[in-house]
């Protein structure tokens, strides 16, 4: 909600690179905070910015691209497919353990997601290739850049990784940024553009990103991810608030089964051990 207002007066590409410039100041802030002075990490330094072109800077652009070719209903349910991609992608890589519920975890949140996004938006899958294409690569990318983060926080803490990854994506994302500075007439910068700003890179891009490669470090990349599900559903929740959206049943039953995907991910099986033996099935 807050990004789509400020969006209508900045401009997408303005936006998002403004957002990530405010994103990095405040993690090299805390940085500086904490531990007294913002020193170079050494030679994962080159590795994170690159990670955070990946994972902020090319995932942008490619969502972005994706979004102006297809419906918001139909970008919201390909992203959601990027836990899923994430559970593949960790288990080649060999970063996270492939279990069943943790498979069948996603897919189920993946399917209440399918849920809350048709009977809000409505989806029209195939209309655009191009932009379907596009939003998918976006996703691929986010899954790409949780897994080769889930390695690198072996090495540096969440704080430090996630600093470096968002400057190397406001890098990336300058010159876009600029271009469309450039090309559009000058912005009304009312305070209420700056709060929501502010809000947007300070929180939901800078603290919710080093919140996620918290999560990535404790409970692996493919819980993590499927957590993040929880997103759409707390964002009809909020609609619903704030708004005065209405609520249907489908939306309900939507967060239900998106909550138990993310309840499975977290079990070692997808049948209890009772319930296999009431039903004879070998454990």
């Amino acid at each position: 909600m807050v990004v789509k207002a400020a969006i209508s007066v900045l401009g997408p590409l303005t936006f998002t690179t403004a957002r990530f410039g405010v994103a990095a100041a405040t993690l090299f802030v805390l940085i500086r905070v904490r531990d007294g002075a913002i020193r170079w990490p050494g030679r994962l330094g080159p590795r994170l910015l690159g990670l955070g072109v990946l994972g902020f800077g090319c995932y942008q652009v490619l969502w972005t691209a994706g979004l102006a070719r297809v419906t918001a209903g139909d970008s919201a349910l390909i992203i959601a497919a990027a836990p899923v991609i994430t559970a593949l992608v960790a288990g080649l890589a060999g970063l996270d353990r492939l279990t069943g519920p943790k498979l069948a975890g996603a897919l189920l949140a993946f399917a209440g997601v399918t849920i809350v996004v048709t009977a809000s938006h409505g989806v029209a899958l195939g209309a655009s290739l191009a932009g379907d294409a596009l939003t998918l690569g976006a996703a691929a990318l986010w899954a790409v850049y949780t897994v080769i983060g889930a390695r690198v926080l072996r090495h540096i803490d969440p704080l430090q990784a996630t600093a470096w990854a968002v400057l190397g994506g406001f890098l990336f994302l300058l010159p876009f940024g600029l271009w469309d500075v450039a090309n559009q007439p000058p912005p009304n910068l009312t305070p209420a553009i700056l709060a929501e700003l502010a809000y947007s890179g300070m929180l939901a891009a800078g603290i919710a990103s080093v919140l996620m490669f918290n999560a990535v470090r404790h409970v692996g990349p493919t819980r993590a991810s499927a957590m993040q599900l929880l997103v759409p559903a707390g964002a009809v929740v909020l609609g619903a608030v704030f708004l005065g959206e209405t609520v249907g049943i489908a939306e309900v039953a939507g967060g239900i089964v998106i909550v138990l995907g993310v309840v499975l991910t977290r079990r070692t099986r997808v049948i209890p051990l009772r319930l296999r033996a009431r039903a004879g099935t070998p454990a």
